[in-house]
């Protein structure tokens, strides 16, 4: 959210009348074509600037401006500020710009690139991205006189290919890699000039340049990286830095056969001026590397093979440097940093050339004995994860040990870690096809993931959409759905589980095990008598069982943490998750497992944390899917017919849970039939009959003292039609439901209904009273529309000709012909 005083402004910005705006114009106009670069066009600069970028769509701007503006832009001795404003308010308006642009003319690297963030901003057309890069090629191979080109022009090189990755040919794509293995391999290993004097006596042996250090101070004793250490870097060395950067994107993008060439034929051709083969010697001012000795043939290979060894090399060199203790934090971070790059890399390389797979594995599980045990180093063990599931068949190696690591330790110890949640969830969900075929323990160890989402709620909600399903299988379906609905309480726990670590030891007290009430869920969670109820949700795979019969203590003990923000937060992706946890198991669940759901569902419904909102958002998830759980499997109505009537017959049920009590009482009337299941009996009947009769008979008493309903008028219609539906499959039973339904008036007239109800929904019950009334006077008529047929989901009446529906209609059809007056008679 913006500051109040920035709301202001923003919303002046958007209302400004088309009067105001152009006056605005022409001073500025007036400003620039008199080249008065004060304060007051950098402020009206700025002013225009938040008026083109305020609202969602484009603003025109006048002609004569624009081109004023692309002058400011384009001319080398305007000052830095100006040409930032002038960049940042040509991106944002309208017309195109990008035509006009003298690309090809620019010669300093500062200029060019702020035209090249328009350009790429509005580029339309890949012929205008290529043009743009073409210039960016040509200031690479001409080696211009300003030394900073190619430091700013790779960056945006990078941005042109992201938008575009077609506009570069063969050859332009075969020059970047030789480029790019001259700034990775052959950058000076001494540091640059120093910016400062050293004084009228200093002699020439004294300014002589310092070798680059190790980021544990040793002198590098090999070819320059991004973890060699100096006071001040030459040209060379910031290029194999930039290089570096972006070198896993290109390989990405590039290093793959079908991307070379054959797809972009339709851009023409570059004549380049320059020899495109630049390759220098490797004893070019370099010392033979010990890790590039078994590839001192690499010259003869093709350009793209070349970067790939070049790469590779690079990668194993930063490996090697990582192992040296920094002197600095802020070198240890750029070591996490560079292993994670290194890796990944190699990975990609080993991906396009599976011969490297051989030459990586040593390097990769030395690496992962060395890190394995320091969970500082947790960010990097996720690309070596990666590479273990990529290459671990091809290299015959047992990759269980490192998933064991990361699915267990990771989520228990570094729960409250977001960055390193997100990555390890974005690994999940890259390879979740992958682990959920060849890693049971993925799929085993749900309880562990999930408690990222619970402590990192509601940022990874979208995530974990996608992720859920790769988790449910028939064996852990049901106890996955105890954990979600147990979600709120997992991020209870663990931030209990963070205080609790947090206190010194001095300050915990000794409890005894004979479980006296705790005065608050910190003191319960260090208590032996609740230690194997917090255990268990803390548990780290499944298997242990599906829930615990101690929830309602549990949630007692959690009392005090319901409004916790976390907490709240949490209970709010309940819901969206379990809309796709039940859309997914019903794509596979058979009978036994739909009986199983729908008696949790029936015993969670109540057992829930009580947060507010809550439990009503995961009934009314429960309500639907019940329903649609009753439409795969219908038998289940008679198979848990026990459990169903004991919560219709309570009404309690009403109050605490009338979304899904009508739901439940609907399923009843609509799936108890033979037609569903051939079990079904007169009896089965006449005893849901008399449960839900005495129910409706129950809250519908007329009495002068009874309160106002605490219940929709939906859950009454639903009822009464429930016991017609019921009382036409066993037709003994019409006169009761007729006597009973014929005194739905008295009840829709009673005072405490009409305080209650308004005059619509009175006048439906008594409407639905009397429908059901005449319907059940004619029991075949009723029974045939109150329990249609099993096929009646998917009726073809208009087709059976045996049928007497479509007689009926071709009857009528012939009493109405399209152009008879009939009616209007």
């Amino acid at each position: 959210m913006y500051a109040q005083g920035t709301e202001s402004l923003i919303k002046q910005a958007r209302e400004i009348n088309e009067e105001e705006l152009v006056k605005f114009y022409g001073r500025i106009s007036k400003l620039l074509l008199n080249k008065d670069y004060g304060n007051e066009t950098v402020d009206s600069l700025q002013r225009l600037h938040l008026i083109v970028s305020a609202t969602k769509y484009a603003r025109r701007l006048p002609s004569d401006l624009l081109e004023k503006l692309q002058a400011l832009l384009c001319s080398p001795g305007s000052s830095e500020q100006l040409q930032v404003l002038s960049s940042s308010i040509l991106r944002e308006s309208l017309p195109l710009s990008v035509a006009k642009l003298p690309i090809k003319d620019l010669q300093d690297s500062r200029t060019t690139s702020y035209v090249a963030s328009v350009i790429l901003a509005q580029a339309k057309s890949k012929a205008q991205l290529a043009e743009l890069s073409h210039h960016l090629l040509k200031a690479v191979e001409t080696r211009q006189p300003d030394v900073q080109v190619c430091r700013h022009t790779l960056p945006i090189l990078s941005a042109a290919i992201r938008s575009s990755p077609d506009v570069l040919m063969e050859d332009h794509v075969n020059l970047v890699n030789r480029k790019l293995v001259d700034w990775l391999r052959y950058a000076s290993n001494q540091q640059g000039a120093s910016m400062s004097t050293g004084g009228f006596f200093m002699g020439p042996r004294a300014r002589q340049p310092a070798p680059m250090n190790e980021v544990d101070g040793a002198v590098a004793g090999d070819f320059f990286t991004v973890l060699c250490v100096g006071q001040s870097y030459t040209e060379d060395q910031w290029m194999n830095m930039y290089a570096f950067s972006v070198l896993r994107k290109w390989l990405r993008t590039y290093d793959i056969e079908e991307n070379s060439g054959s797809g972009v034929a339709q851009v023409n051709r570059v004549q380049f001026t320059q020899p495109i083969s630049d390759d220098r010697s490797e004893v070019d001012g370099s010392v033979m590397s010990m890790v590039s000795a078994t590839s001192s043939s690499s010259r003869l290979l093709p350009p793209k093979e070349r970067l790939r060894e070049k790469a590779f090399e690079y990668c194993q060199r930063l490996v090697e440097q990582s192992d040296r203790k920094a002197v600095r934090k802020a070198d240890t971070e750029l070591q996490k940093a560079c292993l994670v790059e290194a890796v990944t890399i190699m990975n990609i390389i080993c991906k396009e050339d599976p011969s490297f797979v051989y030459r990586a594995f040593p390097c990769i599980k030395a690496l992962y004995s060395r890190l394995s045990g320091d969970l500082a180093f947790s960010r990097v063990l996720l690309p070596i994860a990666q590479f273990y599931l990529n290459h671990s068949e091809t290299a015959a190696v047992d990759s269980e040990t490192v998933f064991r690591q990361l699915f267990s330790s990771f989520p228990a110890e570094l729960f409250n870690e977001s960055m390193l949640a997100f990555e390890f969830v974005q690994f999940c969900r890259t390879n979740m096809a992958v682990l959920r075929e060849s890693m049971p323990l993925y799929g085993q160890s749900f309880p562990n993931l999930l408690k990222f989402l619970a402590w990192n709620s509601p940022a990874l909600v979208s995530e974990y959409v996608e992720l859920l399903p790769s988790l449910l299988t028939p064996s852990t379906a049901v106890e996955l759905l105890h954990s979600l609905l147990d979600l709120p309480c997992l991020a209870a726990v663990l931030d209990l589980q963070l205080r609790s670590a947090s206190c010194a030891a001095s300050e915990k007290a000794l409890w005894d095990s004979g479980g006296s009430k705790a005065a608050s869920s910190l003191d319960a969670f260090r208590q032996p008598y609740y230690r194997g109820m917090f255990l268990y949700i803390l548990r780290p795979e499944a298997g242990t069982g599906d829930t615990i019969d101690r929830l309602r203590m549990l949630h007692d003990v959690l009392a005090d943490m319901v409004e916790s923000p976390r907490v709240v937060q949490c209970a709010q992706t309940v819901p969206v998750l379990l809309h796709v946890y039940f859309h997914t198991v019903a794509q596979f669940a058979d009978d036994k497992l739909i009986n199983q759901l729908v008696l949790v569902l029936l015993e969670r419904s109540s057992l829930l944390m009580d947060i507010k909102n809550y439990q009503t958002e995961v009934q009314r998830v429960f309500s639907s899917h019940l329903l649609a759980l009753c439409k795969l499997h219908p038998s289940l109505i008679m198979e848990q017919s026990r459990e169903l009537l004991d919560m219709a017959g309570s009404t309690v049920n009403i109050y605490q849970k009338e979304e899904l009590y009508t739901h439940v009482v609907w399923a009843i009337g609509e799936y108890l039939s033979l037609s569903h299941d051939a079990r079904c009996t007169v009896e089965h009947i006449t005893s849901s009959f008399e449960t839900l009769e005495a129910v409706l008979f129950e809250i519908t008493q007329v009495r002068h003292s009874a309160s106002a309903p605490r219940f929709s008028p939906r859950l009454v219609t639903v009822l009464m039609t429930t016991l017609a539906k019921l009382a036409s499959r066993s037709q003994d039973l019409i006169p009761r439901v007729s006597l009973f339904l014929s005194k739905m008036h008295s009840f829709a007239c009673s005072a405490p209904v009409v305080a209650c109800y308004s005059e619509e929904d009175r006048e439906a019950i008594v409407t639905r009273a009397h429908e059901l009334i005449n319907l059940l006077k004619l029991p075949n008529v009723a029974q045939f529309v109150l329990t249609p047929s099993a096929s009646g989901g998917t009726p073809r009446w208009h087709r059976d000709a045996n049928a007497s529906l479509p007689f009926a209609m071709r009857a009528l059809s012939g009493l109405l012909p399209k152009h008879n007056t009939f009616l209007s008679g």
